[in-house]
């Protein structure tokens, strides 16, 4: 795959330790170990494409000024037949590279042989991550929060596998447990006053209170009249979870499908009770000595390793705790199914059961440090300048088919990783559907179907890019063009430092800075000109940009339009 800029990097660090090696032997310079030294990009490339520190970490060994130091270097760089042209000496000692030509048309050649496949890179090597997100309780429908953290975890998949991973998308079903008695209890309730009026069954206050439940009640009364009216309740309640929680967990994948979310695995809780993994990994912690019975409850020593007290593993009912599946989920996903890496995604609110968990990974005999949690801040939702908590259809809190009723996917998906996770949003309901470039999402997609309208209109009139060796990719020497293949040349990069960061709104602002940086170098220099070798060159940067902007777009499953 092509990066040039890892490419020129590399290059640029030999020809520096060439040029040192030459200073040693013609004893300009000690014979002294060779510092580590960085070679980074400027932020403002008018002062040189590379920049380089060596001559400063050089100082204490070569026992000389780092300006000094840069200016024997200098002398000795062999630059011919490299991606560098030359290099400057700023200020005591910084070392300033600019590169030739060749390397901005060698960029551009590049997106043209990958095509779709531009951005890729094996960094990842291949290790198996598993990106676990949204795995919203299977009692209801999804909220807000769901909406952001489906986003997230979907397109930080994305670019781990555009990284080089190999990447499994997983949903947790939690599918056993009190939340499961709760639904059970709350759909026998609501079964019973189907038959007997509201008046004569009480709902409890901490039963699921939504009309769903209602709907499930009133469904499985038709279909099986009063047949569990006379049965004991735990009959009752365990066939009506039988009809109603597949319903819900088929709900729950048809909206997420929606959303362009496809799961490769859905993980069921009730399998690690029902294969004994669940009290497997408790033995197992009791063998490591990191458990203790006080009053007939089992505890964990989650003290041991920095928590601020021990958690229950087993009540002295002998059921084990939401937190023991836990750990026994977590096992299974290193010690069975071989995860190098697993990345949760989790709401803020769950910040204390992270210390908690990655312990007990340690503890069980696994690595802890294998396990990363990516914590996710509350969304508000804003209309008319005003934050917004219900529904303009139902009245009821926003749920993620109501958003997704107003507000089109392209735009929820691209909003909610307009933000680091770790950061607080407001998600504006108005931006969301404006079709102007204050929406940074079409500002973005009308890049796109702009660039496909300028070479539609060259088409026709004959001029076609037929063969990349048509093009004089050395003709492209303005500011503007030569600026947005420096940007170009940076998304394998990007997709990498997004993937090492977790954070895939490095991608949404990478593609907007790109639609920017194109509508900039479109003002500035005619594609269709009166000198055909450069319109042909400029026709075939174009066609770089869209390449670009496609792959991005389709990494974030977030359409590309050629018309607007």
């Amino acid at each position: 795959m092509t990066n040039l800029l890892l490419e020129a990097k590399s290059q640029l660090e030999e020809l520096i330790r060439d040029a040192l090696g030459r200073c040693v032997r013609s004893g300009a310079l000690a014979d002294e170990p060779i510092p580590a030294f960085q070679i980074e990009i400027p932020a403002d490339t008018s002062h040189g494409d590379f920049a380089s520190n060596i001559a400063m970490v050089s100082a204490r060994a070569f026992h000389q000024a780092p300006r000094k130091i840069a200016e024997e270097i200098s002398k000795e760089l062999a630059l011919e037949g490299s991606y560098f042209e030359r290099c400057e000496i700023a200020g005591p000692g910084f070392m300033n590279f600019f590169v030739a030509g060749r390397w901005f048309s060698d960029v551009l050649k590049g997106v043209a042989a990958d095509a779709d496949q531009y951005g890729r890179s094996e960094f990842g090597g291949g290790k198996k991550v598993m990106v676990e997100f949204v795995s919203a309780n299977p009692t209801g429908p999804m909220h807000i929060g769901n909406a952001r953290g489906g986003s997230i975890g979907d397109c930080l998949a994305s670019v781990l596998d555009w990284a080089g991973y190999d990447v499994t998308r997983e949903f947790y079903v939690n599918d056993a447990g009190n939340q499961i008695n709760k639904f059970g209890m709350s759909l026998s309730v609501r079964y019973q006053q189907h038959f007997k009026g509201e008046e004569n069954v009480e709902l409890p206050a901490d039963a699921y209170q939504g009309k769903d439940i209602v709907a499930h009640a009133e469904k499985f009364a038709e279909l099986y009249g009063d047949k569990y009216m006379d049965c004991d309740e735990e009959t009752r309640r365990q066939a009506l979870v039988d009809y109603a929680l597949p319903i819900n967990i088929e709900n729950l994948k048809n909206d997420l499908a929606k959303y362009r979310i496809l799961y490769d695995v859905w993980f069921m809780e009730s399998t690690l009770h029902e294969s004994g993994e669940v009290m497997n990994c408790i033995d197992r912690l009791t063998k490591n000595g990191y458990t203790y019975e006080q009053d007939g409850t089992l505890f964990y020593k989650a003290t041991a390793f920095g928590a601020e007290k021990d958690d229950v593993l087993v009540r002295s009912n002998g059921v084990p705790t939401y937190f023991a599946a836990d750990i026994a989920y977590h096992y299974n996903k290193f010690a069975v199914r071989g995860f190098d890496k697993v990345i949760n995604i989790w709401g803020a609110d769950h910040h204390g059961h992270v210390a908690r968990l990655k312990g007990a990974m340690d503890a069980i005999g696994l690595d802890g440090s294998k396990l990363d949690i990516v914590l996710m801040q509350l969304v508000k939702l804003m209309r008319d300048g005003e934050p917004v908590k219900v529904s303009k259809r139902t009245g009821k809190s926003i749920t993620l088919v109501d958003l997704l009723d107003e507000v089109p996917i392209d735009a929820a998906r691209f909003f909610f990783n307009l933000r680091e996770a770790n950061s607080q949003m407001d998600f504006d309901l108005d931006l969301a559907v404006e079709t102007s470039s204050e929406n940074p999402v079409y500002y973005v997609q009308y890049a796109h179907a702009r660039i496909c309208s300028i070479l539609s209109k060259l088409r026709s009139e004959g001029k076609v890019l037929a063969d990349w060796k048509e093009c004089d990719f050395s003709l492209l020497t303005q500011p503007e063009e030569r600026e947005l293949i420096r940007f170009i040349a940076t998304l394998p990069n990007e997709i990498i430092e997004s993937a090492k960061a977790y954070d895939p709104a490095r991608i949404t602002r990478y593609v907007i800075t790109l639609a920017t940086l194109f509508h900039k170098f479109y003002n500035a220099c005619r594609v269709d000109n009166d000198d055909p070798a450069l319109t042909m060159a400029r026709l075939g940067l174009c066609t770089c940009v869209k390449t670009v902007l496609s792959n991005v777009l389709h990494l974030l499953k977030i359409d590309a339009p050629e018309k607007m």
